[in-house]
């Protein structure tokens, strides 16, 4: 089913309108494609999801009301293997945002080289609206909705914004009872006790951490000397802010929601509660400064790392950002017009698909010990976590010094000529 986006494409370039995801994701399709001799009617099919479901979600409120919410889940590309993404409740959830994120999976798993394509959903709801018994509800309605499409081989969802172990767990049992058998690879993040992998929630921030070393050795600095900048201290933020204050990095700011705290001698990043520990905390921490998330992303710092929204380094910033390196924790923190402003300036924008890739490589953990029916230690996850992202960091490093291209062309053009590469050996179903 073709995406109907055209109206927006059209709009892509009036600076008063904000990039849609799915505007982002066929920009840097092209971008990589202009740089490769791949066959363009690929390129073409690729700028296009397989399939979007849409479905109607009705439940019956604890007050008797029943309430109808739309869902979503957009099946971009499966050449390499089963569609993988996750599944956010939020209320801006849309058909288009659901296609642009799930082409954006695409190219993480390609760029892994993990045999998984790429596919995102979700539903319009406000999740803080709902009682955990109406949340639990909402979820199994959904499950049901969906289950002709997803499965241990056609799609396998994860956890989103709005989601999490719990949801997943829901969801794991509500399609395991239709199947009347125990079906865990069904959803990759669930909780330890029901086939989910230790270490998946930290593994995203895991990997932002791992790349960020990387990065800055590459750059001759030594991680001893290096102060960071952290914006968000979610699931990502947080564990990217520990360990590289852990390996000996000077974590300066961290920032929640609220706003952030600023110590030029290096904060305690252990001793600030995650928001999954207790939400909003970080203005409660100690700190000589406090800042907003606008200022945070604009300290004179060795690093900056974007690790709660997307969109927060815009044309209207990018120029006043003071920081030598920039790495993606969240998903498309930087707009095309911000990248451009970027590369200009000769500053290195390590890109999301290879930075927070943590999440989706501990997901195919998961889905192989659940497939195996045998869990893997800590230790064997961040081991194998740990080599995936240096072969993809050589990767994409390789790219980056032979083509003389940013990073985020690297990136996808590592993604898309194996995308590609499986496109033309498949063929096309006459």
């Amino acid at each position: 089913m073709p995406s109907t986006s055209t109206h927006h494409d059209e709009t892509a370039d009036d600076p008063s309108e904000p990039e849609s995801a799915l505007q982002t994701a066929r920009r840097q399709l092209q971008h990589a494609a202009d740089h490769l001799d791949i066959d363009p009617s690929v390129v073409e099919r690729l700028k296009h999801p397989k399939k979007v479901h849409e479905v109607t979600v009705p439940i019956e409120r604890e007050n008797g009301d029943v309430e109808v919410y739309t869902g979503y889940r957009a099946q971009h590309d499966s050449v390499r293997g089963p569609f993988k993404g996750g599944l956010r409740y939020h209320p801006e959830v849309t058909r288009e945002e659901c296609v642009g994120l799930g082409m954006w999976m695409t190219w993480k798993c390609a760029v892994m080289d993990i045999p998984f394509g790429g596919a995102k959903g979700g539903i319009a709801v406000n999740p803080k609206d709902l009682t955990e018994d109406e949340k639990e509800q909402l979820t199994r309605r959904f499950t049901d909705e969906i289950r002709s499409v997803i499965g241990p081989t056609t799609d396998i969802p994860a956890p989103d914004m709005g989601t999490d172990p719990q949801t997943m767990a829901w969801l794991m049992d509500a399609y395991s009872m239709q199947e009347d058998e125990t079906i865990p690879g069904v959803v990759t993040g669930k909780p330890p006790i029901v086939g989910g992998s230790k270490g998946r929630d930290a593994a995203p921030g895991r990997s932002v951490a791992i790349i960020t070393r990387e990065a800055i050795d590459y750059y001759d600095k030594d991680i001893k000397e290096t102060s960071v900048a952290v914006q968000g201290f979610g699931s990502v933020g947080s564990n990217a802010a520990k360990l590289l204050d852990s390996w000996g990095a000077n974590v300066v700011a961290v920032s929640d929601v609220n706003g952030g705290v600023y110590d030029a001698n290096g904060l305690d990043t252990h001793a600030i509660p995650s928001h999954h520990e207790e939400p909003e905390a970080v203005m409660t921490h100690e700190a000589p400064e406090t800042l907003t998330n606008d200022e945070l992303l604009e300290l004179d710092v060795d690093v900056v790392i974007p690790a709660a929204i997307g969109n927060v380094l815009t044309e209207a910033n990018a120029d006043d950002v003071m920081a030598d390196i920039i790495i993606e924790g969240a998903n498309g923190p930087t707009t095309s017009t911000a990248s451009a402003i970027f590369a200009e300036r000769d500053v290195p924008v390590i890109p999301d698909i290879l930075a927070n890739a943590g999440g989706v490589t501990v997901s195919y953990f998961e889905w192989l010990q659940d497939i195996n029916r045998r869990a893997w230690s800590l230790e064997r996850v961040n081991d194998e976590l740990e080599t995936e992202m240096l072969e993809a960091w050589q990767d994409v490093r390789n790219e980056f010094e032979t083509r003389d291209v940013t990073w985020r062309d690297a990136a996808y053009i590592v993604a898309l000529s194996r995308i590609a590469e499986a496109h033309e050996t498949r063929g096309l179903w006459p």
